[in-house]
């Protein structure tokens, strides 16, 4: 394998994943942010994001001579490679289409100074036709521009990076679109040469049919509920089918985090565009919304014995905040988004994750006090939600937290206790699609 020189415009989870994971197949990586206090601790190894094995990479990088941090896409492109990865935000605009100023402006920051023959690589998940709209921004024959989308999920993001599903580049020079794929060829992966715009719908489809999939086994879930069906052999007799497969199919508060939400809103747009009415996403998106009232309703039975009981005043204790468990990530939290509810209603909430700090910062953790605690966190509360899967929760002890609490009572969204664990310790467990226990004599 050709050893490549590499530039990475960005830092944040994919960037630095990307940079790391490239710099340990042997290529040549700088990676580029803004942040000049960011670049100073990347330097020195410090990595902020909560990644298993990312730190380990970035270390190994660093030693090795393959990985450097500079501060500006500039001052990356100066040592001219010889291909340059946008790792930039993307964030949800107005009316749910991708922000593209980021990635606009960084392409006005180096049209000038990238070496010719460099290939730019859109690694950001952008709108189709951004690829178009790149080559029109750099105005330069002379460099070509591929779509290569990234696939990597937080929590797993190195293992998803280094052992991939596929490989997808899609550009209108081939060669360009192969010096890429080249890039990934220890990993041994399929790969899949396109256009750019396919390359760009890939992502978008993919993360859509996610969400979908979430929202479907979500309603599944709430069935099993109305008609005594238990969710967890519903879904087990579906995974077998090598149609459906086993991956997605677990209930939860809804789905949230960095990607869906924007994908999901960003292929509205995208079909809007299109003068064509996606029925099945904007499904999709009102079903998640649902969801979250529904473990509120949840909650307010559990707690109150009415399904319009009060939740006023009421303490609840909230295990679980970030989006997923394996990360401190807290964007688009499906565990926020039913805790701005709950205090809508009027609720108490305390909240307690193994990734979170009492003096964490985050705007959507205003109406949360959060404990470096749970048994603290749990104290005189009318109920337990878990909220986030983390695996850590399965191991407490939960006859001391029934000891704590002011009511025995474990709302899981998760359904991620052992039932007869919680209810030995005194707790009533409710799940998500799960019959009742039969009444003893």
């Amino acid at each position: 394998m050709f050893v490549r020189r590499i530039a990475v415009i960005g830092t944040g989870y994919v960037g630095l994943t990307t940079g790391a994971c490239l710099a340990s197949l042997g290529h040549d990586v700088i990676c580029a942010d803004v942040d000049a206090d960011k670049v100073a601790r990347l330097t020195r190894g410090e990595v902020d994001i909560l990644e298993p094995g990312l730190a380990d990479l970035v270390a190994e990088g660093i030693a090795a001579g393959r990985l450097t941090f500079v501060l500006g896409a500039a001052s990356a492109v100066r040592h001219e490679p010889e291909v340059m990865f946008l790792c930039v935000p993307t964030p949800m605009g107005v009316g749910g289409v991708a922000d593209l100023s980021i990635v606009e402006s960084v392409i006005e920051e180096v049209r000038e100074l990238l070496p010719a023959d460099c290939v730019v690589v859109n690694k950001s998940t952008v709108p189709v036709g951004t690829a178009d709209r790149t080559e029109e921004l750099l105005d330069r024959a002379d460099v070509a521009v591929v779509s290569n989308p990234e696939f990597l999920r937080e929590g797993s993001a190195v293992y998803d990076f280094l052992n991939p599903d596929r490989i997808v580049v899609g550009g209108s020079k081939q060669d360009a679109a192969e010096r890429v794929a080249a890039l990934y060829a220890k990993l041994g992966a399929p790969t899949v040469l396109t256009d750019a715009p396919s390359a760009e719908l890939v992502k978008y489809a993919a993360n859509c049919f996610l969400a979908m999939k979430l929202s479907y086994v979500n309603a599944v879930a709430e069935l099993c509920d109305r008609l005594g069906a238990n969710i967890t052999d519903v879904t087990e007799g579906m995974g077998y089918d090598k149609r459906i497969g086993q991956a997605f199919l677990q209930p939860g508060p809804g789905w949230g985090g960095s990607c869906l939400p924007k994908d999901t809103s960003a292929m509205l747009q995208l079909a809007d565009a299109a003068d064509f009415e996606f029925r099945l996403i904007r499904a999709t998106i009102e079903t998640n919304t649902r969801q979250r009232q529904r473990m509120v309703e949840k909650v307010r039975l559990a707690v109150t014995g009415k399904r319009n009981g009060s939740l006023s005043r009421r303490r609840l204790a909230l295990f679980g905040l970030t989006f997923k468990a394996g990360t401190d990530d807290l964007r688009d939290s499906p565990a926020l988004a039913v805790a701005a509810l709950l205090r809508q209603a009027g609720a108490d909430l305390v909240g307690y994750d193994p990734a979170l700090r009492p003096d964490t910062q985050h705007p959507d953790l205003s109406s949360v006090t959060v404990s470096d605690d749970p048994y603290q966190a749990a104290k005189d509360a009318e109920a337990v939600i878990v909220l986030t899967e983390w695996p850590e929760f399965r191991s407490l002890d939960w006859q001391r937290l029934a000891e704590s609490v002011r009511n025995p009572i474990v709302v899981d969204t998760r359904n991620l206790l052992d039932p007869a664990v919680a209810r030995r310790a005194g707790f009533e467990w409710i799940g998500l699609g799960k019959p009742l226990p039969a009444p003893t004599a």
